[in-house]
């Protein structure tokens, strides 16, 4: 095929796309009415994620898969706009890393609101002005956010998914390297990007902010000043990437929790999340957690925290493998919440992809 006939290919393609994309809309639209009785939010988010591994699954090449992940996930974001607006609150503001986890989870077609604090974000969803919440809950150098964790002792909300995303900093400016003075950015990310700060930067001002978004934001308004940033703030704040990828470790990555008012019904390959409090007395944590082990099941993480309503008491929260309504983990935790003082089920949920 010469080019002209390539060309004329592409464009019937296109064509056709439009015409697909356009009746499968009207298709999801028609099923969502049909459906909406029944189904709740947590149902809509699990049947987006069964769709997007079963698009993975049938991905032959040459896109990869985590593209074609992307372009179905807009399709879907298009998709549900059709049928209603859904709201999504997240930690802000604009341009932040919660956003970007967002933007990935949801697509960019959903209503996307920051929120002032996690507090915030908790609030939004409880006082039903938000379908569904984007919050931060670990991070894989500086640990648990534990400001997160200590929300979830008293909100009745569960965990409906979660986000993997890669932290990757990005130097932003409308100014050429050379002629940069000032650079704003978070403290943590200056650590972060300690090693390409004295390669290339060590004859400027390190200016500490509040966020990225806020550096983004000054940057912008100043000439010759720049921000260490993630890629969002740069079309947000209408900056230009100078270089990317400038963090120090690159397997940096924060994980995120997606909240709302229910549990999503099981996929196959699920994580259940889990909070207890236990009497204070010798080898309790040992004998609570037997219940796993002796079932094979496996814990994906536990992290402690102080109860904050009696002095040396702990709540322990458990990330575990396996749905909540699958047998062998509604036994084991029928089994743990014998020997608790408190035990409550945060979420059962799919897994993310990393």
């Amino acid at each position: 095929m010469n080019r002209k006939e390539i060309q004329q290919k592409l464009e019937l393609l296109d064509e056709k796309l439009v015409r697909l994309f356009n009746q499968r809309g009207r298709l999801a639209e028609k099923l969502e009415r049909l459906q909406s009785r029944k189904s709740t939010s947590a149902d809509k988010l699990t049947r987006d994620e069964k769709l997007l591994r079963k698009i993975t699954r049938l991905n032959a090449g040459p896109l990869k898969p985590a593209a074609l992940r992307a372009i179905y996930r807009e399709i879907l974001s298009a998709s549900r706009d059709l049928s209603g607006p859904v709201r999504v609150v997240y930690l802000g503001p604009e341009a932040t890393f919660t956003h970007a986890a967002a933007r990935k989870k949801f697509g960019s077609t959903t209503e996307l609101i920051p929120a002032e604090s996690i507090d915030g974000v908790f609030r939004e969803i409880e006082n039903e002005m938000a379908d569904y919440g984007v919050v931060p809950i670990e991070n894989s150098l500086e640990g648990a956010v534990t400001y997160t964790l200590d929300m979830f002792i008293d909100s009745p909300l569960k965990i409906c998914s979660e986000i993997f995303l890669r932290i990757s900093h990005s130097l932003l400016s409308n100014s050429p390297i050379s002629r940069i003075k000032n650079v704003y950015s978070h403290p943590q990310v200056f650590g972060q990007c300690r090693r390409f700060i004295q390669q290339n930067l060590s004859h400027v001002s390190l200016r500490e902010v509040s966020s990225t978004a806020q550096a983004a934001k000054l940057a912008a308004g100043e000439e010759g000043s720049a921000a260490l940033a993630g890629y969002l703030a740069a079309s947000v704040y209408g900056l230009k990437i100078i270089r990317r990828d400038i963090e120090d470790n690159a397997s940096n990555m924060t994980r995120f929790l997606v909240i709302g008012r229910y549990l999503p019904p099981p996929t196959g390959r699920d994580r259940t999340s889990i909070l207890f409090s236990l009497p204070h007395r010798s080898g309790t944590l040992h004998d609570a957690l037997s219940a796993f082990k002796a079932r094979g099941i496996n814990l994906t993480k536990i992290e402690s925290r102080p109860s904050r309503k009696q002095p040396w008491e702990y709540y322990f929260f458990v990330d575990l493998d396996g749905h909540c309504r699958s047998k062998k983990v509604k036994t084991a935790l029928e089994e743990l919440e014998k020997t608790c003082r408190f035990m409550k089920i945060l979420g059962s949920y799919p897994m993310g992809k990393i």
